[in-house]
């Protein structure tokens, strides 16, 4: 084994190689969780390889992303421990389940229903790294009661994830409400001028609340494992 800051290709604990990509077996023991699969642009096979490989050198969760029903399937069928979240499009092993912790809860909300996918993605990654994480959908700033009425939800968590497509307000609304960090997950919903998502993620890059950052259009994956590391910081 190499020293700290030299890797040795073969024959070691810090990465396996299979010919398709490189695994690096030791990410769970620098930051926390397995190296996380990216499923667009894989087979099922390789995917499944992937996930047998860091199932057979990491002790957590594994997980990986972006996965099509179809291929999932195919996935399911070569690890028969992994789970399947249609709503999500995520493929996990599912090893420990987070114990409940109020004082350090995630939550995840949306201005409407059609954001709710990428949402489920930011909540299950959230999960599945080890946090107590909670949902609010559909109350977005055109029906301003609705958000509000969760006012004491918003307040008790130690994280929250908005997720919003159109004009991305509601970012802005809830860091004006909450004292602690906002993760805005801007999402392509929207139509035309909202340019597949960018309008909301300049808004959000442009909001005047304090302690608001943002990540990609429709990465609630970022912004999951952002709040999870922030969570278990404070």
């Amino acid at each position: 084994m190499g020293t700290r800051g030299q890797l040795e290709v073969k024959g070691s604990m810090e990465q396996k190689e299979l010919g398709f990509a490189v695994v690096d077996m030791e990410r769970e023991k620098r930051q926390g969780f397995a190296e996380v699969v990216y499923g667009a642009g894989k087979t099922a096979e390789q995917i499944a390889e992937i996930l047998q490989a860091l199932l057979a050198e990491n002790s957590g969760n594994i997980m990986a992303t972006r996965v099509s029903e179809r291929k999932a399937a195919e996935v399911l069928s070569l690890v028969p421990e992994a789970h399947y979240d249609k709503t999500a499009r995520l493929v996990y092993i599912e090893r420990s389940v987070p114990p409940v912790d109020e004082a350090h809860r995630i939550l995840v909300v949306t201005a409407g229903t059609s954001d709710i996918p990428v949402a489920e993605e930011a909540a299950l990654t959230a999960r599945l790294m080890g946090n107590d994480v909670k949902t609010c959908y559909d109350v977005g700033v055109a029906g301003l009661h609705r958000l509000l009425a969760h006012k004491d939800e918003l307040l008790a968590a130690n994280v929250v994830v908005v997720v919003a497509g159109m004009e991305g307000a509601l970012a802005s609304v809830v860091g004006g409400l909450v004292a602690c960090p906002v993760i805005a997950v801007p999402t392509s919903i929207g139509y035309g001028a909202s340019f597949q998502g960018l309008a909301a993620l300049l808004a959000m890059l442009n909001s005047c609340a304090a302690g608001v950052a943002v990540v990609n259009i429709d990465n609630g994956f970022g912004a999951g494992a952002m709040a999870s590391r922030i969570n278990r910081s404070r």
